[in-house]
């Protein structure tokens, strides 16, 4: 089966996680068959999907008539063999016990099609196990979503021992379908990626706790603030669900061995009924306390070595394994977890051998076994070797006929920039910022990419302008990361080189030589919003946001707006926008003057690229020294003009002119070779 041969999607489990597996489906336009044990369970996970539907119209996300064919996609059941009867792909998202697992597919093997395939949604259990109890292995497979699936943009596809290529590939398919980022799972193996890197960690926190070598704040304040991670180690915890996490270290532990022996701090929560936010009680206190007040200045290097050493051990026995790529690790952590860089790249950079050295002084001192190093850390450490080192060695260099003859431009710019995905096509140097998983938020190293990768397509034959976007359908860029940023705080001298570094990148975007567009899709804040006045032209979705928020943190724009806002819009309009930190929508922003055009939501992408691509098609010479004059203006009119007067001189003396007045005379297209 292919993913066009894909009609009807049956979920089974109507819960959180399953009705919003329903919600994603329909929304990619799948028939849906939404079923569980009793009505007034499916009847409650349908009403769930309205209400998501209903705020994603008020989000602007979807129009309502999306909404209402969405709808028209789904049927509840609750007969098994009804739910299933036309089924081509069922996504099982029932509770998270094996047992239970186990008796659903015993049922659903007697009245599925033969031609279905069968995708589980279990966040560790084994994929194996499962598939054993149906007569269809090879087209058994995990597919395990996020919460809230509506919104988190990972999906672990996981191979059982028996999958088939075939399943793999249509499941990947399938969530890309759905507007999801697969990640391949390669080895069925307890925890999967993202789970197997965030629990081990936590566990490993507790025990800090437990033994009194650290404080609860201690921890969440290295974690959060030094670590620069979304959230403390406890805060986390408190998050998912302290019950959840110790689930899954209990799997762990019966599967892989002592290395993930629960923590009886963890334990004695569990007890005392005590699961976080969802109990109103866990690590911190949410119905009597104020919650997670994590203090960020109580940050300790030997905590954090701690944590970044067991992190290590986790990522290379992923690796070592063949569980996952360093690559496909850092992508799974990042999207699913929304760290703002990937494990496996973290650890890289503290240096795998001092890690090590970490590992074995624990082990050691306590004879523990969560400390013992997996035997392929210690073979890259003895090397002097990084995971990202070891995963380009063993790629395959050879290249294939096909990318022998792919463009060098599209080459000259593949898998270059941690937070960038850099592309040309058409003339057009594609900027995308690539920190879904965060809000597209700006960190100094994505400043810095920016930065690159403007200098390298003005360096570039094939790119005669930059187009730049936000991947993700939430935000075009939602400000600075605070949190990796954190580190300045108090820190004077530190935070004026961000901003000398914020205002560097938006600069070098307005000064290029070549034309430069914004397209802007949902949230563009702040630094976000600072980099767009860079460009030449914006282009807006109609549910964009705009602002900045930077007077509500007592702080300014910080990246040229004050100085860059007021020429685009006025001084008193911008000082309206700084002042009152309010959002604005794209019509507005419109009205204002920042924006060119305002699309409709759907026709963004395409609607920014063909300005590009115009642009593209544009005088290259004339382009350059239009912009020169016109900035060279700004600061001094007559400057402006005498640069105006010079340029227009210089234009008298090229190519492109002449190929410019003979097709005006010739009533043709010209094609401006930039001579």
């Amino acid at each position: 089966m292919e993913i066009d041969d894909v009609n009807a999607v049956a979920v089974l489990g109507a819960g959180s996680m399953g009705h919003g597996i329903a919600e994603v489906a329909a929304l990619a336009g799948y028939e849906v068959r939404l079923r569980d044990i009793e009505a007034d369970l499916v009847q409650e996970g349908y009403e769930s999907i309205e209400w998501s539907l209903d705020k994603l119209v008020e989000n602007g996300r979807i129009d309502r008539e999306e909404a209402d064919a969405t709808l028209d996609r789904i049927e509840t059941h609750v007969d098994l063999g009804d739910a299933v009867a036309d089924a081509d792909v069922v996504i099982e998202a029932v509770p998270e016990r094996m047992a239970i697992k186990r008796e659903v597919y015993e049922d659903l093997e007697a009245v599925a099609p033969d031609r279905t395939v069968f995708a589980t949604n279990t966040s560790s259990l084994s994929i194996t196990e499962l598939a054993e109890v149906t007569e269809r292995p090879e087209r058994f497979c995990g597919m395990h979503f996020f919460n809230p699936p509506v919104r988190m943009d990972l999906v672990e596809v996981v191979a059982g021992a028996a999958t088939s290529e075939e399943t793999l590939a249509l499941v990947t398919d399938l969530a890309k379908a759905m507007d999801k980022t697969p990640v391949r799972v390669n080895r069925d193996s307890p925890g999967f990626i993202v789970n197997r890197v965030l629990v081990p960690l936590l566990n490993e926190a507790a025990w800090l706790v437990e033994t009194d070598e650290a404080t609860m704040a201690e921890i969440d304040s290295t974690t959060k603030y030094g670590l620069g991670l979304p959230m403390g180690a406890f805060e986390l915890a408190d998050r998912v669900g302290i019950d959840v996490a110790y689930h899954v270290l209990e799997y762990l532990h019966e599967e892989l061995g002592d290395a993930y022996e629960p923590c009886p701090l963890l334990a004695a929560k569990v007890d005392a009924g005590e699961f976080g936010q969802k109990t109103g009680t866990g690590f911190y206190e949410y119905e009597d306390g104020d919650g997670a007040q994590v203090p960020s200045d109580e940050t300790r290097d030997g905590i954090a070595e701690r944590l970044q050493a067991v992190l290590a051990n986790e990522v290379a026995a992923l690796v070592g394994g063949d569980v996952a790529d360093p690559a496909a690790i850092d992508t799974a952590v990042k999207l699913g977890a929304r760290w703002p860089d990937g494990p496996a790249k973290m650890v890289d950079q503290a240096g795998l051998s001092d890690l090590l050295d970490v590992l074995d002084e624990r082990h050691a001192e306590t004879g523990a076994a969560r400390y013992e190093a997996d035997p392929y850390l210690r073979e890259l450490a003895d090397a002097g070797r990084s995971l990202h080192d070891a995963a380009d060695d063993g790629a395959d260099t050879d290249a294939s006929g096909a990318q022998e003859s792919a463009q060098a431009s599209e080459a000259e710019f593949a898998d270059d920039y941690e937070t960038l995905r850099v592309s040309v096509s058409d003339r057009v140097g594609h900027i995308e910022l690539d920190r879904p998983h965060r809000m597209n938020t700006v960190t100094e190293e994505l400043l810095s990419e920016v930065v690159d990768a403007v200098e390298r397509f003005e360096e570039s034959d094939s790119v005669r302008t930059i187009l730049v976007t936000g991947t993700g359908d939430e935000a075009f860029s939602a400000g600075a990361d605070i949190q990796a940023m954190a580190g300045g705080a108090g820190d004077a001298n530190r935070a004026a080189d961000i901003s000398r570094l914020g205002q560097e990148t938006c600069g070098r975007l307005e000064s290029s030589d070549l034309p430069v567009v914004a397209g802007i899709d949902g949230y563009c804040l702040g630094g976000g919003m600072e980099l767009a006045l860079g460009a030449d032209l914006r282009i807006a979705s109609e549910r964009s946001e705009f602002g900045q928020p930077e007077h509500d943190l007592g702080l300014l724009p910080g990246w040229g707006g004050t100085v860059r806002l007021p020429r685009i819009v006025g001084m008193g309009r911008a000082k309206e926008i700084i002042f009152t930190a309010d959002r604005y929508d794209a019509e507005t922003m419109a009205d204002y003057g920042l924006v060119n055009e305002v699309t409709d939501n759907g026709d963004l992408d395409e609607r920014a690229f063909e300005w590009a691509r115009d642009l593209a098609a544009g005088p290259p010479i004339a382009q350059r020294y239009t912009k020169r004059a016109m900035h060279r203006g700004w600061d001094d009119f007559d400057a402006g003009l005498d640069v105006e007067a010079q340029s227009f001189g210089l234009l008298f003396d090229t190519d492109d002119l002449m190929e410019g007045m003979t097709a005006f005379m010739g009533d043709g297209d010209p094609e401006f070779e930039g001579k």
